[in-house]
Parts: C-alpha cells; structure tokens; sequence
C-alpha cells in the first residue's frame, strides 16, 4: 500500500513547482451562472479542499487541506487537517499550485459497495483510490490498489465513491470514463 507521507525538510512551508497533469487547472477561469469567476474567489481563506502530491509513492492520493491563503495569481498556502510537522507541533503547511488543489467532493450516500466499483479508500492520512476486489461480511471490503498491487481490507466508513473533479464538475468515475 502507499507508504506513509513522511513531512517535509522545511516543517512550515514547502514550495512545489507545477506539473502538469490531466485535470484542468483551477487558474483557469470557471463559468457558474453564466458569469466568469476567478480560482481566488472559488478558494478563499478557510476554504477546506483536497491536496495531491506528484511526490514517488503519493500519485493519486488525495489530502485534506484548508486555504490559509493566496500566494501570486496560481498557488495557494494550505494547511493539511491530518498532517503533521516533523516535531509534531503544528498542522503542516505547503505552497501548492492550483493543478494539485481540488474542492472536497460531495458526499454520496451508499449502503453498500459492489464488486469491481471504483472508490477511495482513507489510508495513511488521505484518499487512495482503488476498486473493490473482494465484499466481505459485516460490512467489509478489499480494496485493490492499481499502483502498487495490494489489496487491502476496509470497512464501510473508510470508503467513498471515487469522483473525478472534470471541467470545474464532479463526475461519478463510470461516468468520467465516457468522456
């Protein structure tokens, strides 16, 4: 399974250069109600949204995070809600690029998961996603990881319907596939 995310050297702030990646860049201007808005007014100061990492080992993993604020016109300083510092004394912080923020997708309601459905399992401090391999009793699942070929069991609480955040949108993963 995906190692656990070890802190950076700098405990306060990190600065990643932007990579690019499939998902659309929330720099670029969003249409809501027929009116242009701008990444700073979708992400403002205390906005909770989801953080990636291109780091080796943490592709695909999704991080909960707070906007602490705005850093230039494309990066934000956010505060992760579960990770730490190295001396354990404060919430990390990171500079990120708008490519790596998304907003936290909306809660789905499932009784229950099917075999081969794509979810996100929460692991290590964050969102990995992974397909059902296996439905156990008692409300339990394997989970496959495509990444790093393991399976791993979870119950029903750790689990979420996996999203994809396409064109400013959140779209079931069955559906992002026909796009």
């Amino acid at each position: 399974m995906p190692p656990r995310r070890r802190n950076k050297p700098d405990p306060n702030i990190n600065r990643r250069s932007a990579v690019k990646n499939l998902e659309p860049s929330l720099k670029e201007v969003e249409e809501r109600e027929g009116e242009k808005v701008s990444t700073h007014e979708i992400f403002t100061k205390g906005t909770p949204v989801e953080v990636s990492s291109d780091e080796e080992g943490f592709n695909g993993a999704w991080f909960a995070a707070t906007i602490v604020e705005a850093v230039g016109e494309d990066k934000f300083l956010i505060e992760y809600q579960s990770l730490r510092t190295e001396d354990d004394s404060a919430f990390l912080r990171e500079e990120i690029d708008t490519l790596h923020i998304r907003p936290c997708p909306p809660e789905t309601v499932v009784d229950h998961f099917s075999l081969l459905q794509e979810v996100d399992g929460y692991y290590n401090d964050g969102w990995w996603v992974g397909v059902i391999s296996k439905v156990l009793r008692g409300s339990r699942y394997i989970v496959y990881f495509r990444g790093t070929y393991e399976e791993i069991e979870f119950q029903h609480s750790e689990l979420r319907l996996h999203q994809d955040w396409i064109g400013g949108k959140w779209v079931m993963a069955s559906r992002a596939l026909h796009l």
